[in-house]
């Protein structure tokens, strides 16, 4: 019997598409890495070979993991706020559209629980990213002010956004992350009570 290792087998190679196409695929594939083990637990030959590229096809769309990071946590907040989007946008009565709201937000924030981890930690510890996150910030408070404007909610202060969201998006990762378990509390509790916060914004 041989003694040589296996060698794992290659992604299978994509079809030449555009470059655009190429950048979206390392994308897609940087975050499934980034949620399932984490910023530091992955590397640009990894994200490469998943996506079903050489390490050098990488290299011609981003300059660092770092960059792949930020493009993918760009990417989460875009696809996020077009669901959100979508749920204002289909005409259900309030309390429908909070519930579903809340829902989304939940799962969003369980499904990419890894990201957000990495996100976190980041932005403590990385300039660049920290820089980075605070600009998505500012574009996130930016969509609430024209959410509110369509919707024909009044307008309040930016600050009273600003803790709406910071509030909102850190239950959301409490929940996704398990730590409503871990402390005893009671989930459908926390639901409901954002639940009545989103309603009261939509009403």
């Amino acid at each position: 019997m041989s003694n040589r290792r296996k060698k794992a087998p290659k992604a299978d190679r994509p079809r030449r598409g555009t470059p655009e196409q190429t950048r979206a695929r390392l994308v897609t594939a940087a975050g499934e890495i980034f949620n399932r083990v984490g910023y530091h637990g992955t590397d640009s030959n990894r994200i490469a070979n998943e996506a079903g590229y050489a390490t050098g096809t990488f290299y011609k769309h981003f300059k660092d993991k770092r960059e792949a990071f930020l493009a993918v946590y760009e990417a989460w907040v875009t696809s996020e706020w077009s669901a959100v989007d979508a749920e204002l946008s289909a005409g259900r009565n309030p309390e429908e559209t909070a519930r579903r709201l809340v829902k989304l937000s939940i799962d969003f924030h369980t499904k990419w629980r890894g990201l957000r981890a990495s996100l976190i930690e980041l932005v403590f510890t990385d300039e660049e990213v920290r820089r980075f996150y605070r600009s998505q910030r500012r574009r996130q408070l930016d969509v609430i002010a024209q959410l509110r404007h369509r919707l024909g909610i009044a307008s309040g202060r930016r600050e009273d956004d600003a803790i709406l969201l910071f509030t909102t998006e850190r239950t959301y990762d409490a929940i996704g992350q398990g730590e409503l378990q871990a402390l005893g509390l009671d989930r459908d509790i926390v639901v409901e009570a954002m639940v009545e916060k989103v309603l009261e914004l939509l009403s």
